[in-house]
């Protein structure tokens, strides 16, 4: 193995969803949209092999990795972990090389997280895959669909189309999701999730912009007006009168 692979690079990725026209544009089947994304974009084909059950493809070797097997189970979702399982003793890969990508209720339409181990929450395709590996402990990348608010119609949600809305925001965490896995291949799990999982803080929060109070203008006080008194002009004197009393000067 060249210095630069890392131990721990996951090795196989698996992406959970049910086969044929009827459910591949289903919620459930977010897990096969984000690996055959992947294998496009790689230049991997995925062909049919019936000792598997399954879709599989081979990246190789390249840019620090070992490579990796790209897997899509073809035997519905409660029994998606023969393939899991054949593939992984075949090419002894152990369970922490494996990253399980899958559709997630409680997380919402556009988010997508990563971790290794932890419960399996309900879903079938995880439960299965932990029977036949005897462990929890394969990493999963979780992407969001939603929740119905009511447990009683889980079953149909998951089976059924999201809206347009939501498929643009979980195709949108797809191609996110996509960006870490060359990471994961390298063995930089902890990088991966990191990056992933940045996206959450760094999503702009939208403030409202208050408008700014205008400033009170106060009522100019009321002014009486100026009362304006005119005097009449006084009249000089009659110089003749002064005359004749004190008679004049010589």
């Amino acid at each position: 193995m060249p210095e630069a692979i890392r131990p721990g690079s996951i090795r196989l990725i698996v992406g959970l969803g049910n086969p044929g026209k009827d459910y591949e544009r289903t919620r459930h089947n977010a897990g096969f949209w984000l690996v055959e994304r992947f294998a496009v974009q790689s230049g991997v084909a995925l062909r049919k092999d019936g000792k598997y059950q399954a879709l599989v493809g081979r990246m190789e070797a390249a840019g620090g990795t070992a490579g990796a097997w790209l897997v899509l189970p073809q035997s519905f979702m409660n029994a998606s972990g023969r393939a899991v399982q054949m593939l992984a003793g075949f090419f002894k890969i152990l369970t922490s090389e494996i990253l399980v990508v899958h559709d997630e209720l409680d997380f919402a339409p556009g988010m997508a997280k990563m971790k290794q181990g932890g419960g399996i929450a309900g879903h079938n395709g995880l439960k299965d895959i932990s029977q036949r590996l005897g462990s929890h402990d394969y990493w999963r990348l979780r992407l969001g669909i939603g929740h119905p608010g009511d447990k009683n119609v889980v079953a149909d949600y998951v089976l059924n189309k999201p809206s347009a809305e939501d498929r643009e925001a979980i195709d949108g965490a797809i191609g996110r999701s996509i960006e870490i896995l060359p990471l994961c291949l390298a063995g930089d799990l902890q990088g991966a999730m990191q990056k992933l999982h940045s996206f959450e803080k760094e999503k702009p929060v939208e403030k409202k912009v208050e408008p700014k109070p205008k400033p009170e203008t106060k009522p100019k006080p009321e002014t009486k007006p100026e009362l304006k008194v005119e005097i009449p002009p006084q009249k000089p004197a009659a110089k003749g009168l002064f005359a004749t009393l004190f008679g004049k000067k010589k």
